[in-house]
Formats: C-alpha cells, sequence, structure tokens
C-alpha cells in the first residue's frame, strides 16, 4: 500500500445484501491514481469473479483476497484509512464498529444499524463519524466516497479528528443500558 494514497478497505460476505453491486458499478471511477481498494472475503461467484478481474486490470490500486482470513481481516480494519458497508440492508452491522474501533471511517448506506451508528461527516460543525448516503444508488456511494476523499487530503486536520472520534466512540453494553435506563425513567 502506497500511503500518499487514500486506502478504502472492505471486509464482508460477497452477496447482493451487502451492496457489492453498487461497489462493483464505481469501482472502475475510483481508478484515479490517488485511491487503493482492497477486499477480503468469499461468497457469490459472480462477485469474486468481478473483484479478481479489477485486481488483474488495475493490480496497483486493488487487492482481492478471496479468502477468508480473521487476521487479514483485522489487518485491512486497522491499515485502511476508510471503510465500505454500502449493504441493501443491514439489521445490526458490526464490521463499521470494528473498523471505527482501529480508526478507519466508515463509508456505509443509511440502513438499520449502519444508519443507528454512523452519522454523516457535517463540515460546518465538524461532527459525524463517517460518511453516509441515503437512497441505493451507485453514483450516491461513489459521492459519499468522493466527499470522504475530500477531506482525506484537502482536510486532514478534521480527518484526524473523526478519526479520533470514532475511536472514542463508546459502542458497549453499558452504553446501551444507560440509554435504556434513562428511556424508561423517563416513561415514569
Amino acid at each position: 500500500m502506497d500511503e500518499s494514497k487514500f486506502v478504502v478497505g472492505l471486509v464482508s460476505r460477497l452477496t447482493d445484501q451487502k451492496g457489492l453491486d453498487l461497489v462493483n458499478a464505481i469501482l472502475p471511477d475510483l481508478m484515479d491514481g490517488k485511491t487503493q481498494i482492497v477486499v477480503l472475503g468469499t461468497g457469490d461467484q459472480v462477485y469474486e469473479d468481478a473483484f479478481r478481474a479489477l485486481e488483474a486490470k488495475f493490480s496497483d490500486s486493488v487487492s482481492a483476497n478471496i479468502l477468508y482470513d480473521e487476521g487479514l481481516a483485522h489487518s485491512i480494519y486497522a491499515g485502511c484509512d476508510a471503510f465500505l458497508v454500502p449493504s441493501l440492508f443491514e439489521p445490526c452491522g458490526l464490521t463499521q464498529l470494528i473498523a471505527m474501533r482501529y480508526g478507519t471511517v466508515p463509508i456505509v448506506r443509511e440502513t438499520g444499524g449502519l444508519k443507528d451508528t454512523v452519522a454523516n461527516y457535517n463540515a460546518e460543525d465538524n461532527s459525524g463519524n463517517g460518511f453516509t448516503f441515503v437512497e441505493y444508488e451507485s453514483a450516491l456511494l461513489l459521492g459519499a466516497i468522493n466527499s470522504a476523499k475530500a477531506l482525506y487530503f484537502d482536510g486532514r486536520e478534521r480527518w484526524d479528528e473523526m478519526v479520533v472520534r470514532d475511536m472514542q466512540k463508546d459502542v458497549s453494553w453499558n452504553a446501551s443500558a444507560d440509554q435504556y435506563l434513562a428511556l424508561y425513567r423517563e416513561l415514569k
């Protein structure tokens, strides 16, 4: 990996549910000389083949690891700048939480647990802990990635502040229990 480039990771089952059709549609657009993509996972043959083909075409920018390797997954979480979770639906979503703990900024579609745990970056007040998009459209995913890249390259101090926010985010059961307790007290 080239440290002067924006590195995007994807660790996932390679299935339709995970939004991989959106990823495949935009990957060629991301090959701008400033972006690298690393993928880890297994699943539907169509996605395995598509990622292998992209790696063959853009070998200096795409790394397709069509396998399951827990150690490599954690290296990807820790070594990337941003982490993709563009799911069609996602009841919970753990990968974005793992990525944030490592200081990797999530780029997610606002659905299910992803919407609950990732707030879109707001430049006005320098808030949020990732980049999001609402509708299930490849152009919106590309827009979210390009917004992340713009902040990474042109607003690095604010990017680094977001990384710290992500690493400090409390997603423990204690935090959830406190929220439930506060809700129950409100209902009294």
